[in-house]
């Protein structure tokens, strides 16, 4: 990477977290693209050399935050002696519960766009990486002993029951504490991973 593509990347980064940093704190509504670059100390035309508009980077964060959970967790599990789509699938859930259980303004930035983030980051930024969650977690389902139907709805029901019901345990409580909601959670994770198998 040449120094002017560097500085590219340094400047991006700077309004990413900037952004993050007032939409978690003051809200999106209450930031104007102003607040960003001053904060982030960038020219206003820097901005929109990157982004259309605030609620585009909102969007492009939302992904970017989303691929970084489930980035942080395959390489935990590419770490750890783990068989089994399942188990594999469940690990990377739990690491996940966990990071957003310690930092539930992360929880309320990607709650309701997790399913999009993680499935469908291309479709946002127009950006792909071949070591993106999506082709990721097609991967583990080829090496697994198994075969399996409809992949991309058992993983659209996975990702979406676990984003929202950890979101609801992890914030409310409800139904339960996500410590205790967890094995009921994974157990219906289970479910849904073998209703996908195909038998051979």
């Amino acid at each position: 990477m040449g120094k002017v593509d560097e500085k590219k990347k340094r400047k991006k980064e700077a309004l990413f977290n900037t952004a993050y940093d007032l939409f978690t704190t003051k809200g999106i509504n209450s930031t104007a693209i102003s607040d960003i670059v001053e904060k982030a100390g960038v020219a206003k035309g820097t901005f929109y050399l990157y982004f259309k508009d605030k609620y585009d980077i909102r969007n492009k964060l939302i992904v970017h935050k989303t691929q970084e959970l489930f980035s942080a967790a395959g390489d935990a599990l590419e770490r750890a002696d783990i068989h089994g789509l399942d188990n594999k699938l469940i690990f990377i859930i739990d690491h996940i519960i966990n990071t957003l259980v310690d930092n539930k303004p992360l929880l309320n930035f990607i709650s309701k766009n997790l399913v999009m983030g993680a499935l469908r980051s291309t479709f946002l930024t127009g950006e792909h990486s071949g070591n993106d969650s999506y082709e990721r977690f097609l991967s583990l389902v080829e090496q697994d002993e198994h075969e399996y139907k409809d992949v991309d709805v058992m993983l659209f029901t996975i990702v979406e029951l676990a984003g929202s019901a950890g979101y609801n345990s992890i914030l409310y409580e409800e139904p339960l504490p996500i410590e205790h909601y967890k094995p009921f959670l994974y157990r219906s994770l289970r479910l849904i991973i073998e209703s996908h198998r195909v038998e051979s």
